[in-house]
């Protein structure tokens, strides 16, 4: 990067490292620093929910998704709107009534102490290890631009987030992740209008969506009924309203977000609102990777846009790598030149154009053929890097030609984006361990003060741990698809603890204990054995819960009878 590119990327992140540090400073108690002292308006619980979902990997890895896979991931979101509306007739007013620091304090109150505990913990480890992903997303831009190692990057951005997380709790948190969220969207913005003015030959708009549409980047829509396919309207309207019912029901990252609100009405307005907006932001971010597809179409993409990976193959198997490049060169010339030949033809309005197109995609099929003979190379290397290069995408096409200054505040963007997600989520790891797990053993209940240290120790300890995780996240692929499996593995028994619990009220702790564990095993089984994708295991999952729990109460009323 230029001179002014790393003064920008400097600049900014120091810049809300230190109005964190001022805006959280002077910190007397837990309910200012694990709650904001529930200060929050609306426009903050909105913007507080939407960054904390919105990490680094959102930004740096669906671009990337929609150029591989095309924009069919948004409908993972379908379910969103309508797990909203539920949460707010449901969940907000019981917490707010409690006033809970943690979402899993009810628990205690409508079962028992084991079942919050359970929870809590399922919770904390699911939470925890993703955080340690979104800690790793930023850290490949580090290790990227400076060449630097994977691991030393992990250090450095985990390290650099937790300054403010530590000092300022909720209320540092809350003000930095308003100010990371304007700087994003606008950035965003100006980097998807670079990405179409900067299409060869005056190419635009409509011409680039053209040429997403025909290599199928443009699939927004899948009907098709399938069990094991990942993204299509049915996954994403049941599985992921589930899944969004229990993210942003039951996961303390986001719980902790609106329960900073003044009352139930600003929180009730932050997360519907959140139901209206994400899906068009999604939707936009997915576009700019369906229109870098397009982009490189028409101009010549690399063979493989890790380049370090890329670069050890070269330099370990140098015979093979020129064999691929050779081929690559080839096929790249084709496939440019096809995409030129169906823009010019669809202005003629040429008979040719149905022949020409089917060229183009049977050369599209060709060169995914070969990027898959070159990943296949690269991981059967003993080089420790990706599965994939999918999050190296937008990141090469940022480097390599967006102008000087515009490089560092893409970049710092997503830093910015990843601190508003990993700060939040480690404030809520240290609210539940410190809550629902440290305190609720410890009898002797202690002053303010002590509270708010052992509060910011359990935020130091989360932060530590998750750099950990980061430190082994090389061989997730996809960050995003990694991110939203892993939490469905937990999310699904989380949710049924929690529907019981508002819904059953004759089931007792004893007996959801035993069914959430029984549901955690079947749900970890059917992913083990890779019997349907993983947006429904967030449906089984909560389902197992309330049969298993409705089987024991069964058990139990036939006992009583018996005796």
């Amino acid at each position: 990067m230029s001179t002014i590119d790393w003064t920008v990327l400097i600049v900014t992140l120091v810049a809300v490292v230190v109005y964190g540090v001022f805006i959280g400073r002077g910190q007397k108690s837990n309910e200012s620093y694990l709650k904001a002292d529930n200060k929050m308006p609306w426009y903050i619980v909105l913007i507080g929910i939407m960054a904390t979902q919105a990490s680094a990997i959102t930004f740096l890895s669906a671009p990337g998704q929609a150029y591989t896979d095309g924009m069919r991931f948004v409908q993972y979101y379908f379910g969103l709107p309508l797990a909203m509306i539920v949460i707010c007739i449901t969940f907000i007013p019981i917490f707010q009534r409690l006033n809970v620091y943690t979402a899993y304090e009810y628990l205690e109150n409508r079962f028992d102490k084991k079942t919050r505990v359970l929870t809590s913990l399922l919770f904390l480890f699911s939470r925890g290890l993703s955080t340690g992903i979104s800690i790793y997303a930023p850290s490949i831009i580090l290790s990227s631009v400076l060449n630097w190692n994977i691991y030393l990057t992990n250090v450095l951005t985990g390290g650099i987030l937790l300054i403010y997380t530590y000092v300022g709790g909720a209320k540092a948190i809350a003000h930095t992740q308003k100010l990371q969220f304007l700087i994003i969207l606008g950035t965003m913005a100006f980097a998807g209008y670079l990405l179409i003015q900067n299409m060869p030959n005056g190419i635009g708009f409509n011409d680039a969506l053209y040429l997403a549409g025909k290599s199928g980047k443009l699939n927004v829509i899948t009907t098709e009924f399938d069990w094991k396919d990942k993204y299509n309207i049915w996954s994403g309207l049941i599985g992921g309203f589930f899944l969004a019912l229990s993210y942003f029901g039951t996961d303390q990252s986001q719980v902790g977000r609106y329960i900073t609100a003044k009352d139930n009405t600003n929180a009730k307005m932050g997360l519907l609102l959140n139901g209206l907006v994400k899906i068009p932001m999604q939707f936009a971010i997915l576009l700019i990777g369906a229109l870098l597809f397009a982009f490189f179409s028409l101009k010549p993409a690399p063979i493989y846009f890790n380049e370090r990976s890329y670069q050890y193959l070269k330099e370990t198997k140098p015979e093979q790598a020129a064999a691929f490049e050779k081929e690559h060169q080839d096929l790249q010339i084709k496939f440019n030149a096809e995409s030129k030949e169906i823009l010019k033809l669809k202005e003629n309005n040429s008979p040719q154009l149905n022949k020409t197109i089917q060229d183009f995609k049977n050369t599209q099929t060709e060169v995914k053929a070969l990027h898959g003979r070159v990943e296949e190379a690269i991981n059967s290397s003993n080089y420790n890097a990706e599965k994939t290069d999918t999050n190296y995408i937008f990141l090469y096409f940022v480097k390599n030609t967006l102008p000087v200054g515009m490089i560092g505040l893409l970049f710092a963007v997503i830093f910015l984006a990843s601190w508003g997600s990993i700060s939040a989520a480690l404030n809520s790891l240290a609210a539940c361990s410190l809550k629902d797990v440290h305190l609720i053993f410890k009898k002797d209940i202690p002053d303010d003060a002590t509270e708010l240290k052992y509060s910011r120790l359990h935020t130091l300890a989360w932060g530590i741990f998750s750099i950990g995780v980061a430190m082994f996240a090389t061989q997730m692929g996809s960050l995003i698809e990694a991110v939203n499996v892993l939490g469905s593995l937990f999310y699904g028994p989380i949710l049924g603890i929690f529907l019981v619990a508002f819904y059953y009220k004759k089931i007792t702790g004893s007996n959801v204990f035993i069914a959430a564990i029984l549901s955690e095993i079947v749900v970890i089984a059917i992913y083990q054995f890779d019997i349907v994708s993983f947006l429904w295991l967030n449906v089984i999952g909560a389902a197992a819960v309330i049969v298993f729990s409705a089987i024991g109460l069964l058990f139990y009323k036939q006992k009583v009878v018996n005796s």
